[in-house]
């Protein structure tokens, strides 16, 4: 179990951070049966034929196979975000400056009690360029895996960004660690981390990095060379796969359309207009007219939070989805 002390401090240097590569190498892990897909199986079974296309490759195999479920991971082929809204490219370009004995260290320690790798997955992970090698293979699982999902994916991070932030703002630690895991709780001024690893540790000021991915379980990075990171499975992971079925006998469609009675729907928690443009693939001027229509109807409020526009569904508005 992990223990981090939090001080007085630490609270006003809590952020939150998208890493794109991280979600890379985890859907590496899943599309080669490296780790369990739990909860993302049915995108793991979508994704399946697109990792084949690439899976020839054997500095991709070298991916999947430092891909484990527990225990230190190579952290250049994952770097935890510096800062929120980081891009691939920037993360890319991370990987790419990583000293060649900084990454054969990190490798070094990431195969540590795994078995042996085929002969040609050795011989990546050897080469005089394991680095240049590694990233080209992470940049090419990025755009075979994840980039078709991007917009959909980034959404779903996104809206769990802001409802975390929240919480976290406005009650402190108890209430943003509240749902976030069953292996995480706030106990004595410290968070208690089920995780099978030992350790005690200090923010001292520097604050916490919350990273919500998609496709990972719970994870920490507690690496001195990174900020400290807590990686947790977003809300509403579903979105990634799921359609939008047409419902047979569909009231709320007949009274309001189609898409406005999705977007209602939708509005089950607040959203930006980013969330709901992609989680029903539609255009963000699109979303945006239907959601005047929508307040004008007395159906929707928006309110700022952050730098964030949510829209929630007014008291009529939850009749409507209710009573339909």
């Amino acid at each position: 179990m992990y223990r981090i002390e939090v001080g007085q401090g630490d609270l006003a240097a809590g952020r939150f951070g998208i890493a794109p590569l991280h979600e890379a190498i985890t859907a590496i892990g899943l599309a080669a049966g490296r780790t369990p897909a739990g909860p993302v199986r049915p995108w793991v079974e979508l994704a399946r034929p697109r990792y084949a296309a690439i899976a020839a490759d054997p500095a991709v195999r070298a991916l999947a196979f430092l891909r484990r479920r527990h225990g230190y991971m190579a952290d250049f082929i994952q770097p935890p975000p510096a800062r929120p809204n980081l891009t691939v490219a920037e993360q890319l370009a991370v990987a790419r400056a990583t000293p060649l004995e900084q990454a054969r260290e990190e490798i070094a320690r990431n195969l540590d009690g795994l078995p042996a790798p085929e002969e040609d997955v050795r011989d990546v992970l050897d080469a005089p360029d394991v680095v240049r090698r590694l990233s080209d293979a992470l940049e090419a699982a990025w755009g075979t895996l994840v980039e078709p999902d991007w917009p959909v994916l980034r959404s779903i991070l996104e809206q769990d960004i802001v409802h975390r932030a929240g919480r976290l703002a406005a009650y402190g630690w108890a209430e943003a660690l509240d749902g976030l895991s069953r292996q995480v709780r706030w106990r004595g001024g410290a968070i208690e981390v089920d995780i099978p690893d030992e350790g005690a540790y200090r923010l001292d000021g520097a604050g916490l990095m919350f990273v919500p991915t998609v496709f990972s379980e719970l994870g920490v990075a507690l690496e001195r060379a990174w900020p400290y990171t807590l990686m947790y499975r977003a809300r509403g992971v579903a979105a990634l796969w799921e359609g939008r079925e047409p419902r047979e006998d569909d009231a709320l469609a007949r009274l309001l359309g189609r898409t406005r009675a999705d977007l209602l729907r939708a509005l089950a928690e607040p959203a930006t207009t980013t969330w709901l443009g992609a989680r029903l693939r539609l255009s963000l001027g699109g979303v945006g007219d239907h959601l005047a229509v929508l307040r004008a109807s007395g159906l929707v409020t928006r309110e700022r939070s952050g730098r964030s526009v949510l829209y929630r569904r007014t008291a009529v508005g939850d009749v409507l989805v209710g009573a339909s």
